[in-house]
Formats: C-alpha cells, structure tokens, sequence
C-alpha cells in the first residue's frame, strides 16, 4: 500500500495531488454523459485517461484520483451502462495503476474517488435507500479490490447520502479522506452545501467528523469559499485537511472553463490556505496540470508559508 502521504502529513509536509480529471477528459475531446458526466470515459477512452493521470504525476502529484466519481451502479445504470460497472471501474483502476508505473518516479498513491452523484446531478433522482447504499459499497469494495490506497469521499453535501457513503467507504478498511464541496448563499452570509443551498455546511461536518476520516478537504469548491470554509472546518476537526477547489462553471452535462486562474494566482491562493493550516493542495474540475505543476515548483514557498 502507497501510505507515504501519512508520514508526510503526520510530518506537516505539503502534500500535493492532481488536478480535474473529469473536466480535463472533457477539455482534450472527450464527451461527458447527461447521467454519468465522465464516468463512461473509461470505456473508449482508457488510454487518454491514462495519459492525464501521466500528466499530473510528472506534473508533481503524489496523489492521482480515479475517474470513478461517475460510477456507481444506479448511476451507470441511469446512462444505460448497469451491465459495464465491473468493467468501466477495472478500466479506470488499472488506468491509474499502469500510469503510475509507466510515469512515476517516487511514491504515488491512487485514491479511488467514491461520490453521492445522483443520476443526471438530479437530487430526486436517488433510487431507494438500500440500493443507493447497497451500491456505495459495491464501488468502494471493488475499488479496494483493483489497488486503491484509499477512499476519497468526494462532494459529500449533506447528512443523508454522504453518511451512506461514508459508512461504506470505512468497511473497505482503507484511509477515508473526507471531501466536503460548499458554497457561499445567495445572501453571501453564511456556506452551505455545493448543491445543497438549504444545508449548511456545519451540518455534514458534524455528521461525518465523528465517523473518522483521516483527512478532510475542502474540494470542488470556488475559490472564494475556502478562506471561510477552512475557518469552519478547524473549529470542529484538529487533523490533517487539505484544499483542492474547483476553476469554472458547470453547465450540463459539460464544465464551463470560465473563471480560470493563472497557475501564479493559483499558487497565491495556495500559499494562504496553507497559513491557515491545509497540508494538501490540488484541483478539482477546472484546474490543469498547470496548476499542479505550479504548486510543485512553489513547495518550498509552500512548506515556508506554515511558519508564517
């Protein structure tokens, strides 16, 4: 197993992992699914998702995220692909595996990217409740089984599906990152949930803080949200937590690249979450190897900003 991100962070090291992939797929050609955005991708596309995990690793991620936001059953089966799970999951498992062989020239780990995505990003659209936990556990077991180093809860919003995917996530054994997406209202005056605006943030926090992760992120947020959301998280959590945010829009089913950042501006930001005590630095949708490659280059910048 690929657990040398815990001594780095156990270190109060920066620790650095990709960048978007789903957008990124998108970004060189790739079609996104009304029901499963990048989930299918794996399918036709394994050897272009291997060379973005290929990018971000000499880019400088230690950490690469498999293209399984997508790819629970009840979500592929919304996109008509229920009888290609075992077979999009493997492929995009061993696309990340066979890159890290291929690219890598120090440790890297694979988290294996376990989301509460409804079909169609439609709230309503969850199946019952024992088949929407019944296939977190199906995905986060498989993912274990095709060599994931750990389980990255990703936009984890509220307290009823998230807490189903985490249970499931924990009985995989694996390290759980936590990986909560917010927002800021309408109003501006308070963070509530990425695609739960009646959800404040506080309330998956204190959900899913008791069940143990072994780092919490701030992901798949914008920009301007982490400042605030790093402060609520550190009032509840004193461990490891990292931020990795997303660049742009989305406008179904593709990513909207606006609001982009310059990886230097990307690197600014980065140097003040990290006063504010995050360890672990990326992106999410919208953000390029660029990016990553920015904050490699900046590590000592970086490791710097902890004493300032």
């Amino acid at each position: 197993m690929e657990s040398f991100w815990i001594d780095k962070l156990d270190a109060d090291e920066i620790l650095i992992i990709d960048g978007g992939t789903g957008s990124e797929l998108q970004r060189r050609g790739v079609a996104m699914d009304a029901n499963a955005w990048s989930g299918a991708a794996a399918l036709g596309h394994e050897a272009l998702l291997r060379q973005i995990h290929q990018d971000y690793i000499r880019a400088g991620a230690e950490v690469i995220t498999a293209n399984t936001f997508g790819t629970t059953r009840f979500v592929l089966a919304s996109a008509g692909l229920d009888d290609e799970f075992e077979r999009i999951n493997r492929r995009a498992m061993r696309a990340a595996r066979e890159a890290r062989e291929d690219a890598a020239a120090g440790p890297v780990a694979i988290a294996g990217s376990l989301s509460c995505l409804p079909p169609g990003n439609d709230p309503a659209a969850y199946p019952d409740a024992r088949v929407e936990f019944d296939a977190y556990r199906e995905l986060a077991a498989l993912l274990a089984s095709e060599g994931a180093d750990l389980i990255a809860l990703e936009m984890m919003e509220d307290t009823v599906h998230a807490q189903m995917a985490m249970s499931a996530a924990i009985e995989t054994g694996l390290p759980v990152w936590l990986g909560v997406s917010t927002r800021l209202s309408e109003a501006g005056d308070r963070l509530v949930g990425f695609d739960f605006p009646n959800t404040p943030l506080a309330e998956p926090l204190d959900v899913l803080i008791p069940m143990q992760p072994a780092v919490v992120n701030v992901m798949h947020s914008p920009p301007e949200a982490v400042e605030p959301a790093l402060a609520e998280l550190q009032r509840l959590w004193d461990g490891p937590c990292g931020v990795y945010p997303e660049l742009g829009d989305f406008e179904a089913p593709d990513w909207q690249f606006t609001q982009q950042l310059a990886p230097a501006e990307f690197v600014d930001l980065a140097v003040g979450w990290v006063r504010q005590g995050a360890r672990l630095l990326g992106g999410c949708c919208g953000t390029l190897p660029e990016h990553i490659l920015a904050l490699k280059q900046a590590e000592q910048e970086l490791l710097a900003a902890r004493f300032a």
